[in-house]
C-alpha cells in the first residue's frame, strides 16, 4: 500500500489546489463504489457475520480489535475471516503459521492466527461457507465494510479519536474509503480508537458513542533504547506507543503499509542499528513478514485492545444476531 500523500495531510494552498484537481477522480472512484453496491445482491453466510472495518484507508485497529471481541465473545466457537491483504493466495483456505507465509496469505492473517482459526479469501462468502463447514458458530471478518458480497450480521465501525490522517475527502483526493456519514448511517456500532484511554473515552463522549478502545502492550519486552521501525498504517502511532511504554528510540524508520521488506531495506536497517549501538524492535504485523533469520534479531512489541463498557458491546451484538436468526 502507498504512503498517504502529502497533500492529504497538509493544509496549504498548495495541497488544496492538488485534491481540487483529484476531485473529478474521487467523484468517479464514490460513483463506482455506489454502483457495486447497487448491482450486488449480497449473499447470507450460514452463520452471523460480524464485520469490523473503518472509513479511511490505513491502519485505525481492527486487528487488535478483532482479537479483543473473539475474546470477549467467551464460549462461541468464532473464526476470522480476512481477505488476506498483501498475499498472492486468493482462498478460501485455512491459514496454517508454520506453513503460510505473510507473502502467501498477508501480515492480518498471521497475527489473528495467534487467537484463532483463520480465513483468507477473496471471495467472502466462499470464505465463510468454509468457515461454516469447519464449525464456526460465529465469524469475526477483519475488514470488508466495504464489500458488498456478504451480508453483514453485525457491521462494527472503528474511527479514529484523533480524526483521519488528512483532509475529508474520498480517495485518491483524501484518505476516506467513502464519506463517514454514509459509513457511519451503515455501522450497527461505531467504536472510537484512541491512542490511550482518555482520548478514547473523550472522542466517544464527544460524539454521543458509548463505545471507546485504545491498545495497551501485551507483555513488552524489556524497555531500552532502540531502532524502531514499521510498516503499518500509521507508523507515528507505533512510535509514540513505544515512547509512552518507557522505551527509548534512537531512531525511527517508516515504510509505508504492508510493507514487503526488501535485501536493501533489512541491510539498511541492520546498518542504523549497528551505528546507533541499540536492537531494532517492530510491530508484530511487521515482525511476521521479515525473513525467519533476520526475526532473530528483532524484537517485537504485542499489543492488546481494551474496549470500555465490554459487557454492553458483547450484549449489542448478541442482540442482534438474536433478531437475524430465522
Amino acid at each position: 500500500m502507498m504512503r498517504a500523500p502529502w497533500f492529504w495531510r497538509e493544509q496549504t494552498l498548495a495541497a488544496r489546489t492538488v485534491a481540487l484537481g483529484l476531485a473529478p477522480l474521487a467523484a468517479l472512484y464514490d460513483a463506482g463504489q455506489r454502483a457495486r453496491w447497487r448491482m450486488t445482491t449480497p449473499k447470507r453466510a450460514p452463520v452471523p457475520i460480524i464485520c469490523i472495518g473503518n472509513a479511511t484507508l490505513g491502519g485505525v485497529g481492527k486487528t487488535p480489535f478483532a482479537m479483543a471481541l473473539k475474546d470477549l465473545l467467551g464460549g462461541d466457537v468464532v473464526h476470522f475471516l480476512t481477505r488476506g491483504y498483501g498475499g498472492i493466495l486468493h482462498g478460501p483456505l485455512r491459514v496454517h503459521p508454520p506453513t503460510h507465509d505473510a507473502n502467501e496469505v498477508g501480515d492480518e492473517a498471521l497475527v489473528l492466527a495467534h487467537c484463532g482459526p483463520v480465513w483468507v479469501a477473496k471471495d467472502r462468502p466462499a470464505g465463510a461457507i468454509a468457515a461454516a463447514k469447519a464449525g464456526a458458530e460465529r465469524i469475526i471478518m477483519d475488514d470488508g465494510f466495504q464489500n458488498p458480497t456478504i451480508e453483514k450480521t453485525v457491521s462494527i465501525l472503528l474511527i479514529d479519536a484523533q480524526g483521519a490522517d488528512g483532509n475529508d475527502k474520498t480517495f485518491p483526493a483524501g484518505p476516506y474509503r467513502e464519506p463517514l456519514e454514509r459509513a457511519r448511517a451503515r455501522a450497527d456500532i461505531v467504536v472510537y480508537v484512541g491512542g490511550d484511554e482518555a482520548a478514547a473515552t473523550n472522542a466517544a463522549d464527544k460524539n454521543n458513542a458509548p463505545f471507546a478502545a485504545w491498545l495497551v502492550p501485551n507483555n513488552p519486552p524489556e524497555r531500552t533504547r532502540v531502532v524502531a521501525f514499521s510498516g503499518i498504517g500509521k507508523p507515528q502511532k507505533f512510535f509514540k506507543t513505544l515512547a509512552a511504554a518507557g522505551f527509548e528510540i534512537a531512531k525511527t524508520v517508516s515504510f509505508p503499509d504492508h510493507h514487503r521488506f526488501s535485501d536493501q531495506d533489512l541491510f539498511a536497517l541492520a546498518r542504523i542499528a549497528a551505528a546507533k549501538k541499540a536492537p531494532l524492535i517492530t510491530t508484530e504485523k511487521d515482525y511476521v513478514r521479515l525473513p525467519d533469520d533476520f526475526r532473530a534479531d528483532v524484537l517485537a512489541f504485542p499489543v492488546t485492545m481494551k474496549i470500555n463498557q465490554s459487557a454492553l458491546l458483547v450484549e449489542t451484538i448478541q442482540a442482534a444476531i438474536a433478531r437475524e436468526a430465522p
